[in-house]
């Protein structure tokens, strides 16, 4: 089984694909944490580096991550990238979407460079919105629902025809 879960910062990628992948029973793999393994704290890498940098380092752990199977989720800025896009194209793409209002008290005390209080998240955001949704097959809103209930209602698309569908298309489109 393999997804990929998209979407804005504090979204709740990694904490769902967590619980997702113990539901499916497969593995998980998180590219911020892949970066963060490698190069230290995302915060340093920004200030000492810049984000260009840190985009390279991103790339990186986006190619090492989707060597394996199972769930894989993205940092928030990940599918920026063109090539990125590109190499997604044959997996099944979840985004998770988030009110601003649930924001708030995810985004942490400056741990997330680009997106520092709500109102800067809203615009990035917006500025990623319409790319975020170009490439989902399936969206999940996580502003409310409990962890358990988005990963199921993942599990549950996953396995429907719809998520067959998508997968057995994108496979004829290669």
């Amino acid at each position: 089984m393999r997804v990929v879960l998209i979407g804005p910062p504090a979204s709740g990628k990694s904490r769902i694909g967590k619980k997702l992948a113990r539901m499916l029973g497969t593995g998980f793999v998180d590219t911020d944490r892949l970066v963060v393994k490698e190069h230290g704290p995302i915060p340093e890498i920004f200030a000492e580096h810049g984000e260009a940098h840190f985009r390279a380092l991103e790339r990186a752990a986006v190619v090492t991550a989707l060597e394996s199977d199972g769930v894989v989720a993205f940092g928030g800025g990940a599918v920026l990238d063109p090539e990125t896009q590109r190499d997604i194209d044959s997996w099944p793409v979840v985004l998770l979407t988030v009110h601003p209002d649930a924001v708030a008290g995810r985004l942490g005390n400056g741990r997330r460079p680009t997106v520092p209080d709500v109102e800067t998240w809203k615009v990035v955001y917006e500025r990623r919105r319409e790319l975020y949704e170009s490439l989902a097959d399936h969206t999940a809103d996580t502003s409310s629902q409990p962890t358990e209930k988005v990963a199921a209602e993942i599990m549950e698309w996953l396995g429907s025809a719809d998520a067959a569908n998508v997968t057995k298309q994108k496979e004829i489109e290669r």
